[in-house]
């Protein structure tokens, strides 16, 4: 039986792993799960899935939860980035990083350093610091089996071929809500409609990501330290069907792509089974009822996110980090209606430019370099959000 401690487990990616979790008891064991502020979903996983170990936000939540829970659902409680450290850290054979944002760097380089193999959904571990945990990978000898559908599709491709066979790799993209809307719709759109996704169930931030295709973005520079190969080798096309999840070109011109209908139980069920595959009882693709797929190249003028996150990789190892801590800020201020929605990006460039003008670490030495360049750009886009809301 394989011992799972997930991080995030009340979130969209936790959730569903869960769900395998249930699908396959005697396969799986969920024994530590980390929450943030999510009490009554986390109450009830414990008691359906009787974990060692548990972690949520703040310790009012702990005192919660244990009102919530009955004398017989003895669970240890631990609060805050501690106890976030320990789920990632606990007697687990995979460590399943399902956090969104920053948060989730820490406890998934602790679960590394811990000798736990990962099952990675919290892009954001990659983009702020994929220099620094390619190598803690390689100094700890454990694997990092990707989750989001992109990056698995990807790694079912390289399954089994030579990486010096590898041309490039092509991401896939839904084109997100406003695929079509020209520049004045964008401009006018409401949060409302930015988290309407066409094809996938994700929680907010990453929705509003999709909607200004930073996620894919984010996602370029995931690849690019997922697979190990430099930016120019990493493309993106849209595919609004979203059944394509993405595809890798080898050097004699064959393209491999792996295809399934969009859901998120397939690229997890990947990752926790690996190298096996287990039954899914999800819908299956029939390709004479899709009728057609559909592609076409980003308009990186409609949506400049994309052509910041390359730029983001051509500077230095920091500034990935500074590029995600800005649009984190971006988003959640646009989600509180603080900003339009072109305010995402032009923050998000303006601070990335004044990162690449004062000269960013070339290359990230520890976590705390992470740390100081993430405050950094957190501060930077405060001031801009802030001048430009009372402009």
């Amino acid at each position: 039986m394989k011992r799972l401690a997930i991080l995030g487990s009340t979130g969209s990616v936790g959730e569903q792993t869960l769900s395998v979790v249930e699908e396959f008891p005697e396969r799986y064991r969920a024994t530590a799960l980390a929450a943030g502020r999510n009490v009554d979903k986390l109450a009830d996983q414990v008691r359906r899935f009787r974990p060692d170990l548990v972690s949520v936000a703040e310790p009012g939540l702990a005192d919660e939860l244990r009102r919530k829970l009955a004398v017989n659902d003895p669970v240890a409680i631990l609060v805050g980035a501690e106890g976030l450290d320990a789920v990632a850290v606990h007697d687990a054979d995979l460590v399943v990083a399902g956090l969104v944002g920053a948060v989730g760097l820490r406890p998934t380089l602790a679960a590394i350093r811990a000798g736990r193999d990962v099952a990675l959904a919290n892009k954001e571990v990659m983009v702020m610091a994929g220099a620094l945990v390619l190598r803690e990978m390689k100094a700890h000898g454990v694997d990092l089996l990707p989750v989001d559908s992109e990056h698995s599709a990807i790694f079912q491709c390289l399954v089994g071929q030579r990486r010096e066979d590898l041309s490039r790799i092509i991401l896939t993209c839904s084109g997100g809500p406003f695929r079509t809307w020209s520049e004045d719709e964008i401009a006018a759109a409401t949060v409302k409609e930015a988290l309407a996704h066409p094809n996938w169930d994700m929680g907010p931030k990453i929705t509003i990501d999709s909607a200004s295709l930073m996620n894919k973005g984010l996602e370029v520079i995931e690849a690019r330290w997922l697979f190990d190969v430099p930016p120019e080798q990493v493309d993106v096309v849209v595919h609004p069907q979203s059944i394509v999840h993405s595809l890798v070109e080898y050097r004699d011109g064959s393209v491999l792509a792996q295809l399934g209908l969009p859901d998120m139980r397939v690229p997890i069920a990947v990752a926790l089974a690996h190298p096996e595959r287990i039954p899914l009882d999800v819908p299956r693709l029939d390709l004479a009822q899709v009728g057609q797929l559909d592609f076409e190249a980003p308009d990186r003028k409609r949506f400049p996110c994309l052509d910041l996150a390359y730029a983001a990789l051509r500077a230095d190892e920091a500034a990935p980090a500074v590029l995600n801590a800005a649009n984190e800020l971006a988003v959640g201020v646009f989600l509180d209606g603080g900003i339009a929605f072109p305010g995402i990006a032009a923050s998000n460039a303006a601070v990335l430019n004044a990162h690449i003008a004062r000269g960013g670490a070339a290359t990230l030495r520890d976590l705390t370099d992470v740390v100081e360049a993430d405050a950094w750009a957190r501060a930077c886009a405060r001031e801009w959000l802030t001048k430009e809301a009372s402009a």
